[in-house]
């Protein structure tokens, strides 16, 4: 189902992971907010990430498909209503458009978090360089890139949006992820890990991230209307 915000077209697809994956950039892009309501639950590998990551025997167990996003960054657990989902088109030469790749992310962000402010949530987005930590390579939300929103006043704090991008030469593809449940123990378990490093995961991770108890729809609703202004 796809309708307007402002300039913005926003369109709605019901489908696994997989499938909301593997759609393309279009040849010619317009601005858009692509919402994916997922089907069924998806470990998500970021591009660069090798696939011995993921333990297959254990998502095959799980009904846990494996998938890979053709934007950076670490391993994302997709779970139908743990998080709001959101990708945004911007095209080559649009305002919004940075050459810069890390600046690229900051006005997102600022929009992202205006949302969560609006609900009554403090945030704030990232302006400074990519946060590392011993696991940022492996979890998503063990680190914090330019552009992803933490909770309350200050940077570091816990991420509550991360976001990665894809460009080509007709646009950028800003993959969004904003948390509304955070289970590391679910993500560890699907990791190839040993015990004891999963153990350790789970105790680093666990504060990195912070959801929110918002409903998705107020969420999405808030984003929308800031994007219709930008």
């Amino acid at each position: 189902m796809a309708t307007a915000a402002g300039r913005w077209t926003v369109t709605t697809y019901r489908e696994p992971p997989s499938a909301f994956h593997a759609r393309a950039i279009p040849d010619a892009v317009v601005p858009s907010v692509w919402v994916c309501d997922p089907t069924v639950p998806a470990l998500v590998l970021g591009s660069a990430q090798p696939e011995g990551v993921a333990d297959h025997a254990a998502c095959t167990r799980a009904g846990v498909e494996v998938v890979r996003r053709r934007s950076g960054g670490g391993a994302v657990l997709v779970v139908p209503g743990d998080l709001l989902w959101v990708d945004v088109l911007v095209p080559a030469g649009d305002p919004r458009w940075e050459v810069d790749v890390g600046r690229a992310f900051h006005w997102l962000g600022e929009a992202w978090a205006s949302a969560l402010r609006q609900l009554g949530i403090g945030a704030v987005h990232h302006e400074g360089a990519l946060v590392s930590t011993p696991w940022s390579r492996l979890v998503c939300f063990a680190g914090l890139g330019p552009g992803e929103v933490v909770r309350g006043p200050n940077i570091p704090g816990p991420k509550v949006v991360g976001i990665s991008q894809r460009r080509t030469r007709a646009g950028a593809r800003f993959q969004c992820a904003a948390l509304r449940r955070w289970d590391p123990e679910a993500l560890a378990r699907l990791l190839r890990l040993d015990e004891p490093a999963r153990a350790r995961l789970v105790a680093d991770v666990a504060p990195s991230a912070a959801p929110v108890d918002v409903a998705a729809d107020d969420l999405l609703g808030a984003l929308l209307h800031g994007l219709a202004a930008r």
